[in-house]
């Protein structure tokens, strides 16, 4: 049995057979997912603490610590971490 090893075009999503507009969503959503994340890790948060800051229910939180991506929009996500305190941008891909 032959393994057959390709370059990461740096989208796994792509990677798995996406559409690029499809993969790219999928990777913005799973990116601010863990960026929402460790800011509640870093800033030693619980999810109650979390929730009341992100102004969410701490069920939310648990599934967003759970990693449960397929429950929140990417809107959501964006949402959630400008209320994280993060300051968000767009840029073109050269």
């Amino acid at each position: 049995m032959k393994n057959d090893i390709q370059d990461s075009t740096g989208n796994i999503f792509l990677d798995l057979g996406y559409s690029r507009e499809d993969a790219e969503i999928l990777k913005m959503r799973a990116d601010l997912m863990a960026e929402v994340r460790r800011w509640i890790s870093d800033n030693s948060l619980t999810q109650a603490e979390a929730a009341e800051v992100l102004q969410v229910s701490q069920s939310r939180i648990s599934d967003l610590v759970r990693g449960k991506w397929e429950k929140f929009s990417l809107e959501m996500l964006i949402v959630l971490a400008m209320r994280s305190g993060f300051n968000l941008t767009l840029s073109k891909v050269a």
